[in-house]
């Protein structure tokens, strides 16, 4: 078998998204046949050399698990945490080994979230460069005018960075707050509640309402749901490529 780099192999395992498993290989914390790796891109046969991650074996990829979930606020979007808050895998009640979230939602922010133990396709969805719309309901203290608008979608200028362009449009409004659509394709640190601050506008609630083709629909607080054969089917359409692009054997 063609040998995969190691931070595929530790993808397609389950074991993090291939930027996680990039930074796990830098630190230290993966061995290939006893020995610590520390460089991204070493070449393992998964039929022949034994890895490990904090110790322990790394198995060979299971089945292919596709989650939607409807994520609180006050859950945690992490696998564990050391002060026993709730976090997302405390929501889903299925055994799936390696299973952990795609990207992120912030502790106060709720809605869409994908799980899966699917790192290659964590890490194309993820990818700031590839363009994958995520789409919110963003509850804004005041009403912002046409010329907040214009400016949420050119770009702001935040500490990290000037923002993509992202699509918005004012949903509703009244004269104490609004409710305003934003669709974006990269993930800076709690990005869109600072441009609303930044421009005038604190956020009050955050709610992801889709990923790519994956639409929050009905789901309530706190519940999930497989993805559905069309739409897992167009979920890896649209990243296929990228992964590929990524490849390597």
């Amino acid at each position: 078998m063609t040998d995969l780099r190691l931070q595929k192999f530790l993808a397609r395992s389950g074991v993090a998204s291939r930027r996680r498993a990039e930074d796990l290989i830098r630190r230290g914390e993966v061995r290939v046949n006893g020995v610590a790796v520390t460089v991204p891109g070493t070449g393992v046969d998964p039929q022949r050399d034994r890895v490990e991650v904090g110790g322990r074996v790394v198995g060979p990829a299971g089945p292919k698990v596709y989650l939607a979930l409807h994520k609180p606020r006050g859950v945690l979007c992490t696998v564990s945490d050391p002060f026993r808050r709730p976090t997302v895998i405390d929501l889903v009640n299925v055994a799936v080994p390696g299973l952990f979230p795609v990207g992120r939602l912030d502790y106060d922010s709720e809605g869409l979230l994908l799980l899966t133990n699917d790192g290659d396709l964590a890490w194309a969805v993820t990818h700031p460069s590839h363009l994958v719309p995520k789409t919110y309901l963003v509850t804004v203290t005041g009403r912002p005018d046409a010329g907040v608008l214009r400016q949420l979608a050119g770009g702001v200028v935040l500490s990290d960075g000037v923002t993509a362009p992202a699509r918005v449009r004012l949903v509703e409004a009244t004269s104490a707050d609004a409710v305003v659509e934003m669709t974006i394709h990269e993930g800076k640190k709690r990005q869109i509640r600072r441009m609303c601050a930044l421009l005038g506008h604190p956020v009050r609630r955050l709610l992801r309402v889709s990923i790519g083709p994956v639409r929050l629909g009905g789901l309530a607080p706190g519940e999930y749901r497989h993805l559905g054969e069309r739409e897992r089917a167009e979920l890896l359409a649209l990243v296929q490529p990228l992964m590929r692009e990524r490849g390597d054997g």
